[in-house]
């Protein structure tokens, strides 16, 4: 078998992939025996090589060969895009992108232009194009609920798990945009020449318990 190089998203995506590889009986002790700052580990059998990156970096890796696989949540290939195969839904990782506001804030269109912040505008320039709503995105890298708050914007679009955040804050959830969650990215060419150790690991993974 030909080795392969897999991305993984930092974080608790990297934890909740982990256990998804565990399940399918992938080798990924390398994973969780090593430092917390190797940023490339191997597999003792040579079978497969991990990288661990920051999500758009994963689709960056994957999409120009630097790795053939990689996990990362569909927010990022949404906001992001990339040259790559997106082959299966992982089950892991899941929340959702929503609008949201305080409870009194409409959306529909009036005489001044609504002002959205986000962490991912060309998302949010899409949703709102869709809908026929000339808003003004502003982008916003940190923590986007405090925008509202401060009367910088009147909604966000941003990440939802639970809803605790918004509610802690006086929001609440306006308009549901997309269900999310992790998928497995493949490189074009790798698909073409790794093609039977690719659908070995995709076949594994899919025989696994799903979360």
């Amino acid at each position: 078998m030909e080795a392969l190089t897999i991305a993984l998203t930092k974080g608790r995506l990297q934890n909740d992939a982990v256990n998804v590889f565990k399940q399918a009986g992938l080798p990924c002790d390398c994973l969780t025996q090593a430092s917390g700052r190797k940023l490339v580990l191997e597999d003792p059998g040579g079978d497969i090589r991990y990288v661990l990156a920051k999500a758009p970096d994963v689709v960056t890796y994957v999409e120009h060969g630097a790795a053939d696989l990689g996990v990362v949540g569909l927010d990022t290939l949404m906001e992001h895009g990339g040259q790559v195969y997106e082959i299966l839904d992982l089950g892991i990782g899941r929340c959702r992108f929503v609008v949201a506001g305080f409870p009194d804030t409409s959306l529909e269109p009036g005489p001044k232009q609504k002002r959205i912040a986000t962490k991912y505008p060309a998302v949010a320039g899409r949703y709102f194009k869709e809908k026929g709503l000339n808003v003004n995105i502003i982008r916003i890298e940190g923590s986007v609920e405090l925008a509202p708050l401060l009367g910088l914007s009147d909604a966000i679009l941003d990440i939802a798990e639970t809803g605790g955040t918004l509610r802690d804050n006086g929001l609440v959830v306006l308009e549901g945009v997309a269900e999310l969650s992790a998928r497995l990215i493949v490189n074009i060419a790798s698909m073409k020449l790794k093609q039977k150790e690719i659908r070995r690991l995709v076949e594994r993974l899919w025989g696994g318990e799903r979360p």
